[in-house]
């Protein structure tokens, strides 16, 4: 009796010390369990849907059915139940069929801004099986007519308050036969429709499934643009596989049926549609549509509506902590911010300003095969390392091969993998960085972009680790440390190389934004006559009622920064460009240099010893001439 006395205690005390003891080897062990058993129930769902094919309409339909007077949408002043959506949704489907001749197959493309028409054409073009073409609402000219013309689409669709951008290249459309129509009650344009009106007069009944009927998970579901930053932009194929997938994101941070989430990204960017708008079909919740991010009224509108959940991309959390501080700041119900492109400087000052908000990093591309996140664990920090994206990723060796990916030796000056004598690519150590690839197979496609099959080739990999092999090119640099956290570095056209010395601009950047007068800070190469690589500059905005301090910046830089990392440059600019998805753009910035009778912002040249000066002509001109050494 003793005797079992004592083996129980002696069991009771290891399965005691036990968590303890799994804690101090692993301490995100709790996390990566939680995300190990969420993966393993969202693949069984996966399972099911691919063994009876349904997509993310019948997924949608469903709500409608089960919760028919949910609030599915939010917007403005107006409100709409999950009920309202299928049958405003049911109208458009029937309108496009009678007015257009849409059918299963055919793409259509929707030409406007957030407002919940968007999300009807989009629900109605679903339930007659055609294919969206999601277009930035900010494009215009030479690049609308190239992204209409990217995914052949029949139909285009545009918000009334586009019909001045529709008009400009409406001769190109009739060209091809295009059919044009507006959401407006009429149009005396010829060749410009209206919808509106046809709208209103149509019915709301359901529509035959069997319209949608030979659809399935391969099918192309949608097209999404990338940003066009380094070029026209390019259409990835998204298919319904592919929605079902980033809407499970959701899922995985936490999002439950009882939340509310804000939504001010672009519905036609990947972000905003499918990470925010089809994640919150799949969990069933309410949807605050805002037309525009606006930082002024982010923080009311969310006590207004009782946001729990909020999405971000880019500069957007910066943008939030740069407003001047309340004694509210805290008063909101926002539990979870979902998004990506986090700096760790803003990441602390936001938790600090705004509560215990829990930050859920992802990573990942419209049309790339390999992505993270971070939801086995929220963040880490180095005291003397700025970091700028960050995802625990110490998952079994199971779950990697189902998404095999590597990080390979990369140069920069040559902008091409480094390969052995063999022929094949190298993969870096742990610690160090290397350009992100994944291997492309089948549960890991690249399905690539309409119509470009350039573009397509070119972010293809061909034999990296053995012949025959195929990789995608995700055209990121990123590092994992040696307890699995994975650290965004930079993209491979922003990374330069000066002076031997690999140059990562974000890791510039991050010093300068540390600087108190500065608000945000884009930094990129740009080449020098007479010089190889590029040379460091940074395009600045100066926070209000502050001024440049050159002497300042120098002194900061450098104690902080290695001299061939240090912005030889500074354009001091009014606001920083970026896209209408917050990513700052720097290729029309580098092919503008630093001629001071080209560009009217001020412009500062770093001077050996001396400091940030005025950029002159004379300075120019010795450069040019190659009197003054860089």
């Amino acid at each position: 009796m003793r005797e079992n006395t004592m083996i129980a205690y002696i069991l009771f005390t290891v399965l005691a010390i036990l968590p303890l003891f799994i804690y101090l080897r692993n301490p995100y062990f709790l996390g990566d369990l939680r995300y190990a058993v969420t993966a393993i129930r969202i693949g069984m769902r996966m399972g099911k849907i691919k063994k009876n094919f349904s997509s993310l309409l019948d997924c949608f339909l469903d709500r409608a059915k089960k919760h028919p007077e949910k609030t599915f949408l939010i917007f403005e002043e107006s409100s709409y139940t999950y009920s309202q959506a299928d049958r405003e949704s049911n109208k458009v489907a029937r309108a496009l069929s009678t007015h257009a001749q849409l059918k299963e197959g055919d793409t259509a493309a929707l030409f406007l801004g957030n407002e919940p028409q968007f999300v009807w054409l989009w629900l109605g073009l679903a339930k007659l099986g055609c294919v969206a073409s999601l277009l930035n609402s900010n494009i215009r000219s030479k690049s609308l007519v190239h992204c209409f013309s990217c995914c052949e689409a029949k139909v285009l669709i545009a918000g009334a308050d586009l019909r001045g951008a529709v008009e400009e290249v409406l001769p190109a459309l009739r060209e091809q036969g295009i059919r044009v129509f507006i959401l407006s009650d009429h149009s005396d344009v010829e060749g410009i429709e209206s919808l509106s009106d046809k709208l209103e007069k149509t019915c709301d009944e359901p529509l035959s499934p069997q319209l949608r009927a030979n659809i399935n998970l391969k099918t192309p579901a949608l097209y999404i643009y990338t940003s066009g930053t380094t070029g026209l932009p390019k259409a990835a194929v998204v298919n319904h596989e592919r929605v079902w997938m980033s809407s499970f994101l959701q899922a995985m941070v936490g999002v439950h049926s009882s939340d509310v989430l804000y939504l001010s990204l672009p519905l036609y960017h990947t972000s905003g549609f499918l990470m925010g708008l089809c994640g919150a079909i799949e969990r069933g919740i309410t949807v605050v549509l805002r037309r525009k991010f606006s930082v002024s009224n982010f923080w009311n509108d969310c006590r207004k509506h009782n946001v729990t959940a909020i999405q971000y991309i880019g500069e957007i959390i910066r943008y939030l902590c740069n407003t001047p501080k309340k004694d509210n700041d805290k008063d909101h119900k926002v539990r979870l911010a979902l998004g990506n492109g986090i700096r760790s400087d803003t990441w602390v000052d936001f938790l600090q300003r705004f509560g215990n908000v829990r930050i859920c990093e992802c990573y990942g591309a419209t049309e790339s095969n390999v992505g993270f996140d971070t939801l086995s664990y929220t963040f880490k920090l180095l005291s003397n390392d700025l970091l700028f994206f960050i995802y625990h990723n110490n998952l079994p060796t199971s779950f990697q091969m189902s998404s095999p990916y590597a990080l390979i030796r990369y140069d920069t000056e040559k902008e091409e993998p480094v390969r052995n004598s063999r022929g094949f690519c190298i993969e870096v150590p742990k610690g160090e960085t290397g350009l992100l690839v994944g291997k492309i197979g089948q549960k890991t496609p690249f399905y690539g972009y309409a119509k470009n099959k350039q573009q397509t080739e070119k972010k293809k990999l061909r034999d990296v680790f053995e012949q025959g092999d195929l990789y995608f090119n995700s055209g990121d640099l990123l590092r994992i440390d040696e307890e699995g956290f994975v650290y965004f570095q930079d993209r491979i056209g922003d990374t330069f190389r000066w002076k031997g010395e690999n140059v990562a601009t974000t890791e510039v950047a991050d010093h300068l934004l540390t600087v108190d007068f500065i608000e945000e800070a884009n930094v990129y190469g740009v080449k020098v006559p007479g010089h190889e690589g590029r040379i460091g500059m940074a395009a600045l905005k100066l926070k209000e009622n502050t001024d440049f301090d050159g002497t300042a910046i120098y002194q900061h830089v450098k104690n902080y920064l290695p001299s061939y990392a240090r912005p030889r440059f500074l354009r001091i600019q009014d606001a920083v460009a970026v896209t209408g998805t917050f990513k700052q753009l720097k290729a029309k910035l580098a092919e503008e240099g630093f001629d001071p009778a080209v560009i009217q912002d001020p412009l500062f040249f770093l001077e050996d010893g001396k400091g940030y000066v005025p950029m002159t002509q004379e300075i120019l001109t010795a450069i040019t001439e190659g009197t003054l050494k860089l």
